[in-house]
């Protein structure tokens, strides 16, 4: 069962990077909610974040396989990845995109982490029939 980091926790960037890789053969489920948690920003600063995959942890996807929308401000910001949508993934890796405008320092700055958790089948299938039963 993955419980971990994607980004790690208290991460200060000032410009665009990547997080390590994350080993994700292990995932049961092959569904991930992954939480983009912004913990401190300055003003008129926006960060994207994605998420890449890849098969051996040294090649990666140019296409993102979720793309976090553009962020302003704190907060938590979740998102499921369903990788039975992406045979042969086995390594996650977060890239972020930082911008500044207006007065003051050019230099953007995010502190920032993003947590990766397995949802279990069962929990899935659950919410799926619920879903479904109030649609229905």
């Amino acid at each position: 069962m993955i419980d971990t980091y994607l980004v790690p926790e208290k991460t200060v960037v000032t410009a665009k990077g990547d997080g390590p890789a994350l080993d994700i053969s292990g995932a049961g489920s092959g569904t991930l909610l992954l939480t983009l948690q912004i913990t401190d920003i300055i003003e008129q600063e926006s960060i994207d974040v994605t998420v890449h995959g890849s098969a051996d942890g040294t090649a990666w996807s140019p296409k993102p396989l979720l793309k976090f929308p553009q962020k302003f401000y704190r907060g938590d910001h979740p998102a499921l990845l369903d990788l039975s949508e992406h045979a042969g993934v086995k390594f996650l890796r977060a890239h972020w995109e930082v911008n500044r405008w207006g007065r003051g320092e050019e230099t953007p700055r995010f502190e920032f982490h993003v947590t990766a958790k397995e949802v279990p089948a069962d929990v899935l299938s659950e919410a799926s029939s619920r879903a479904k039963a109030l649609v229905g």
